[in-house]
């Protein structure tokens, strides 16, 4: 059910358990919940070796995609998926002369860095998802959250580039307001019909029954590091769903701080892999989770509290 307002439509949080009025006051005005179409990109089924971490094993080095993955790039896209990213690094940069959006100022830095960099997500995460949590051989009508999307990375370039006619549904969830703003605008401008834009904190959303254990997907990129990050996306993830984070060229380090963080929230490392970038760095670095049961519902704690107290 939802209220619809103008072109927006603000799902009622009935069920919302977190400090219970209040919060489902502030959700509801903070909602911004947009639909829009990203035309059909070729898609393959990706294959990729990759290192699968069972129990008692501490190797957490990446391994690399194999030589037969069609990497996925800006120019494997259509044309028309081709014009709606020029538009969108068009648009960024333009409002990023207004507010802080990117340090990154020149459209084609943009497009290695940013651009380029997201759609490096899309191989290990089709083929992860095939091999570990599809009930069948289809990619057919996932569910994806981008948390902490910032100006639409990776999730406004997946949603562009991801064929629509199969399905795929994203939300971009960003708690600060300009930003949603930006995000708006986009999506209209560019005319996405598989995006929904979530205005609020990921400590609030995880604990709202409407999207608890929602997604298939939950993806984030430069946005915390893995044991903050957990937190904020494993609450959303279905039981059988990934959790992706795009990370450098070593992160092992990291990931291994994380490990008990990771389970402690219901789920496990399935595996590190290394995927080609042109970002000035180079190799990045698909760090890919999956969700084995159900989080507890402790998890996220309050607002503030998983950046401030890890777990």
């Amino acid at each position: 059910m939802s209220v619809v307002y103008g072109r927006f439509a603000f799902p009622v949080l009935s069920s919302f358990p977190l400090r219970n009025s209040f919060l489902r006051r502030r959700a509801l005005t903070r909602l911004l919940y947009f639909t829009s179409g990203a035309a059909p990109a070729d898609s393959a089924k990706q294959t990729a070796r990759a290192a699968t971490l069972s129990p008692g094993n501490n190797s957490l080095s990446p391994t690399p995609l194999s030589s037969n993955l069609a990497v996925s790039s800006v120019e494997s896209l259509t044309a028309h998926q081709k014009d709606q990213i020029s538009l969108y690094v068009r648009t960024l940069l333009q409002w990023n002369e207004k507010m802080n959006l990117t340090a990154v100022t020149e459209e084609s830095e943009v497009m290695t860095r940013h651009v380029e960099d997201s759609l490096a997500i899309l191989p290990p995460l089709q083929r992860s998802y095939l091999s570990h949590c599809a009930k069948s051989t289809s990619l057919e009508g996932l569910n994806v959250v981008d948390v902490g999307s910032g100006a639409g990375l990776p999730g406004m370039i997946l949603a562009i580039a991801c064929p629509i006619h199969i399905g795929w549904k994203f939300t971009l969830l960003e708690s600060m307001k300009k930003r949603c703003y930006f995000l708006e605008h986009i999506v209209t401008l560019i005319g996405l019909s598989n995006v929904q834009i979530l205005c609020e904190r990921a400590e609030s959303v995880g604990q709202c029954a409407d999207f608890r254990e929602l997604f298939d997907v939950a993806v984030a990129r430069a946005v915390a590091e893995m044991r903050i990050l957990a937190e904020y996306c494993l609450p959303l993830v279905r039981v059988g769903g990934l959790f992706v984070a795009a990370k450098g060229a070593d992160p092992q380090e990291e990931v291994k701080r994380a490990e008990n963080s990771i389970q402690l929230l219901g789920a496990s490392i399935l595996e590190l892999c290394t995927v080609e970038s042109h970002s000035p760095k180079g190799q990045r670095t698909s760090v890919i989770c999956v969700k084995d049961r159900a989080t507890p519902r402790k998890y996220p704690r309050q607002v503030g509290t998983p950046a401030k107290l890890p777990l």
